[in-house]
């Protein structure tokens, strides 16, 4: 590269980068769960963006303990590998039967053991069940981008850093119908915005 060049390319980088911190804006807000006194582990996500990000090297964690998975819900960015540690004195299994993440059986393990799994496609929220114990229940909702949350158990949530544009935010939870906002991202706002859900099938 010619070194008079190269000076200039990193300034423009940086200014690019810059501007893009510039106008990035945060987006926060309530989720309500009709019939229910809170709005905890809802999760909240953008639903496309037109970017391609890299793939996460780190694992995602999803526990078995007291008979029960920990965390109740998993987002994870598409290519993740989730580890499934067995932290209870008994066996357990996990399997699921969405397709969109494999239909995979991985099989049964003792205490302090784990097994692995990653997820290749987006758009996926597959049910994980345990074939010992058939009361456990999880799910891992597979995004194709990094802009989501968790409420927390007032039912707030927050997602920063989102770049300029038109997008679907989106409000999901197991059992409770998915409702959708168009927001559009112009500068550093602040965007408020609630949510509702209502029980499925109601």
């Amino acid at each position: 590269m010619n070194q008079k060049l190269f000076p200039a390319l990193l300034i423009t980088l940086f200014t690019l980068s810059t501007i893009h911190a510039t106008f990035a804006g945060d987006i926060k807000g309530k989720v309500r769960l009709e019939g229910n006194s809170g709005g905890a582990n809802v999760l909240v996500y953008i639903e496309h963006i037109d970017s391609s990000f890299a793939t996460p090297q780190k694992h995602a964690l999803m526990d078995q303990k007291d008979l029960m998975f920990i965390p109740e819900v998993l987002p994870v960015l598409v290519g993740t590998t989730v580890d499934f540690l067995n932290s209870d004195n008994v066996l357990h299994n996990v399997f699921t039967e969405s397709r969109c993440a494999g239909s995979f059986n991985l099989g049964t393990w003792p205490k302090g053991q784990i097994r692995s799994h990653t997820f290749t496609k987006s758009d996926c929220f597959a049910t994980i069940l345990c074939d010992v114990h058939p009361d456990m229940q999880a799910w891992i909702a597979v995004l194709q981008n990094p802009y989501f949350a968790m409420t927390n158990k007032n039912g707030d949530y927050e997602i920063k850093n989102l770049p300029p544009g038109s997008y679907q935010l989106k409000a999901w939870s197991p059992f409770y119908t998915t409702q959708t906002i168009t927001i559009v991202i112009k500068d550093n706002r602040l965007i408020v915005k609630n949510f509702t859900l209502k029980r499925a099938n109601e």
